[in-house]
């Protein structure tokens, strides 16, 4: 009985680990697709590089608060799209 118990249970470990390796490797390659830079659709950027961009165009404008905000948000939009 005891044989028959221990012969099973090293069959199970057998047959589950190439699935714990393959839930590892799977693990390990949506960690490296998902960090890093995300990839660049025709010139589209972050929202951070967009806002930073679009601060640097708009700095020192002589315009309105307001009006300078529509207009950065507008242009935060634009660069993100990738126009």
């Amino acid at each position: 009985m005891r044989v028959l118990f221990g012969s099973i249970a090293i069959a199970a470990a057998i047959a589950l680990t190439p699935l714990a390796a393959a839930a590892q490797t799977g693990a390990q390659t949506a960690r490296k697709v998902f960090s890093g830079e995300p990839a660049h659709l025709q010139k589209a950027k972050t929202e951070k590089q967009a806002r930073q961009d679009c601060q640097r165009q708009f700095r020192g404008a002589r315009e309105g608060k307001s009006a300078l905000k529509i207009k950065v948000n507008a242009c935060i939009q634009e660069q993100m799209q990738g126009n």
